[in-house]
């Protein structure tokens, strides 16, 4: 793959635009290009997916500044109180995000806008090219929503906007980069989460006002960061026993490396999803003790699982708002058709190195305010 410079050269040169705006970008590129290069060991799929992916975000970067350019009301608009899902993986809460989604008088990040949020989709004529289409090699290959609820218009995560400023838990998911980890997760996502919502503020450009309604997991890893670019934001958080968690979510990157290598290192992704979510919920827990625990919400997966709708209720209730009738029955019909989804059986833990004795022992903390925030007796 060529290097970062001559990747932001080449976006250049496809869409004729010059500015990135920030340069805040530029680290997270290089850092991420050096760690596909020495360390991923992609196939050949995987070299052109990846690389296509990258150009997307780069093409996406020079066009959203374009916009501003020739359109800075945009920045004028507000993001009032979002609501941000930032709970561990593979807990339910794409699931939620889906619920929530189907409240008409919210907006959420919809699947084909998330990684291509320009043009704005309000200016957009008839019906929109982006809709239901794979926007590029990556999605086309792995699929956007292969491991999670999924839909034409369905909800996704913030990764793609983190992307644009190349500080992402995503592209982890994508290969083996021990070094992009080892950065990523102590980097300053300050401006990336400034430009989210630089993005976010694009999206909703000449749309009736609603509040938003986001989520990754990985915001765990960032709180301080998160926080600082949404200040009045709050937070839902679902929960599971992380054994579970870290073995669903190994077998989801096992999946996906599988696409775009053929030396997939199970052992390797076992001790990166261990660090990783070890490391966010330590930060995620800090964060709420730090006089933020008011600003949680926290819902069990096992009551997710028995009172899908129930649950939803209790949220709205204490975000103060209603849910209407049109509301309560699109999620009653989304919940009815999706939790039909096969469940595949789950792989033996030492496929990845993970014991969960150890694992447990990295999340003692968390399995402790398990207990207050989400006791299990509220989800029997």
């Amino acid at each position: 793959m060529e290097s970062a410079k001559e990747l932001a050269a080449a976006a250049r040169a496809q869409t004729g635009l010059d500015s990135f705006g920030s340069e805040s970008f530029r680290e997270g590129l290089e850092v991420l290009v050096d760690a596909l290069n020495r360390e991923s060991r992609l196939n050949d799929a995987g070299e052109y997916a990846i690389r296509d992916r990258i150009l997307m975000h780069l093409r996406q970067r020079l066009q959203i500044e374009d916009w501003y350019r020739r359109h800075p009301e945009i920045d004028d608009g507000e993001i009032r109180a979002p609501l941000f899902g930032v709970s561990l993986p593979r807990t339910g809460s794409s699931a939620l995000s889906f619920l929530l989604a189907s409240d008409p008088a919210i907006r959420y990040l919809r699947v084909w806008e998330s990684s291509q949020p320009a043009p704005p989709p309000a200016t957009v004529e008839g019906p929109d090219p982006r809709r239901g289409k794979p926007a590029n090699a990556a999605d086309e290959l792995n699929g956007p929503g292969q491991h999670t609820p999924t839909g034409i218009d369905g909800a996704m995560e913030c990764q793609d906007l983190m992307a644009l400023d190349f500080k992402s838990q995503m592209f982890l998911a994508f290969a083996k980069m021990p070094s992009y980890a080892r950065w990523v997760i102590d980097a300053d996502l300050t401006e990336t989460y400034l430009y989210e919502k630089r993005v976010l503020k694009l999206l909703q450009w000449r749309e009736p006002a609603r509040p938003w309604r986001l989520k990754a997991p990985s915001h765990m890893l960032w709180m301080p960061a998160l926080d600082n670019a949404f200040p009045d934001a709050r937070f839902v958080m679902t929960h599971r026993d992380p054994t579970d968690v870290i073995l669903s979510v190994c077998t989801v990157y096992a999946d996906m490396h599988g696409h775009f290598s053929d030396h997939v290192d199970h052992g390797y992704i076992g001790e990166l999803n261990v660090e990783q979510w070890s490391k966010g919920m330590e930060r995620t827990i800090a964060f709420r003790e730090a006089g933020n625990d008011d600003r949680f919400f926290d819902i069990h997966f096992r009551a997710m699982q028995q009172d899908p709708l129930g649950q939803v209720r209790a949220l709205y209730a204490w975000l103060g708002e209603e849910v209407s009738p049109v509301f309560a029955g699109k999620m009653a019909e989304w919940w009815a058709e999706n939790d039909k989804r096969e469940r595949s059986a789950k792989p033996d833990p030492e496929l990845f190195g993970l014991d969960f004795d150890v694992v447990r022992g990295r999340f003692s903390d968390y399995l402790a305010h398990i207990e207050r925030w989400a006791p299990l007796s509220h989800a029997a």
